[in-house]
């Protein structure tokens, strides 16, 4: 910056009369007090949000639980770190001038109940999206999607048994299947016992989202294009929910939009395409339209049951699955 230019920022600054010194009194001296008192309400306003938050998520579901879930796991703590830091930089201040600090230290301790719900985010805290599944309806029993046994990676009710999934509304029942080898730790897709597997429709349905032009990746790698993969939606007419089967081989998708599957007719191949740490299919049940939402984690997961197996309707986490002829 030029001098001239600093000196008319000086000379525009004494002649409004700007002083650091008394800004900082007016502050944090005896005129900070209606300042603080609001800063108290909103405070008492985010803690509000909190609890209505939670008592979407507990008590109402559906789209509204969805939503106050997200808020929980993402706005709220967000919100809380940008008060903490208002907060922390008007404390550093007031402890230079030995001002009472009991107004703040309540800002304060809202901001870090706001933020502790990030650890809800990251699975510090593995708490499943609370969505009872004797309440939780329609339920959809399918065929299982494979001719051959499988075993569940991730799934069933409890975060235990389907961490990945249980803790997203949209995934509330979702299941992972793999095959022996798995869990190998190799690079090459072929060394996985799922890898090129076929896929089948596991009821009759229509066929409204189906793509295979991703490549699928190395396992183990972090070179993911998305979340999804390529994939095979389906549309349940009966129920008018949607089965989702995700991270399908490139190129290998049989069917297109538009096309009526009946169970056992092929759809694809297993791949290792999407978010995937290794190759494996992804299957769940959800009520709304997965071509319609802006995100996958904007929708409310449904329970998904498997008949004609020697296992229970619903699978859980390490479970040796085959169907029955």
């Amino acid at each position: 910056m030029h001098k001239p230019q600093i000196a008319v920022i000086l000379l525009w600054v004494s002649s409004n009369g700007l002083n650091l010194t008394s800004n900082i009194h007016y502050f944090l001296g005896a005129e900070a007090a209606p300042i603080m008192k609001k800063s108290n309400y909103l405070s008492m306003l985010l803690l509000l949000l909190t609890l209505v938050c939670w008592a979407g998520t507990l008590w109402v579901h559906g789209m509204t639980g969805v939503y106050a879930w997200l808020a929980l796991k993402f706005i709220l703590p967000a919100a809380g770190a940008v008060w903490a830091v208002v907060n922390l930089i008007w404390l550093t201040v007031k402890l230079v001038k030995r001002a009472r600090l009991n107004r703040l230290l309540l800002n304060l301790g809202l901001s870090a109940v706001l933020i502790c719900h990030f650890l809800l985010t990251i699975n510090v805290i593995p708490l499943a999206y609370p969505a009872a599944i004797a309440n939780t309806k329609p339920g959809l029993t399918v065929k299982w999607p494979l001719h051959t046994a499988a075993v569940v990676g991730w799934g069933g009710d409890s975060v235990e048994d389907n961490a990945p999934h249980a803790v997203w509304s949209s995934e509330r029942w979702a299941y992972d299947l793999v095959m022996e080898p798995y869990n190998t730790g190799s690079s090459r897709a072929k060394d996985y016992g799922i890898w090129n597997q076929e896929v089948y429709a596991p009821l009759d349905a229509v066929v409204i989202a189906a793509y295979d032009e991703e490549a699928d990746i190395t396992p183990g790698s972090e070179d993911v294009l998305s979340m999804e993969g390529n994939h095979v939606y389906l549309k349940v007419a009966e129920m008018g929910t949607f089965l989702l089967l995700n991270h399908l081989k490139q190129h290998s998708v049989t069917v297109a939009v538009g096309d009526k599957v009946q169970a056992g007719d092929l759809l694809g191949l297993v791949g290792n395409s999407g978010s995937t740490s290794e190759p494996h299919l992804h299957i769940h049940h959800q009520r709304q339209d997965p071509t319609q939402t802006r995100m996958p984690i904007l929708a409310e997961g449904l329970p998904l049951y498997f008949e004609g197996t020697n296992g229970d309707p619903m699978p859980v986490k390490d479970d040796l699955i085959t169907p029955q002829p």
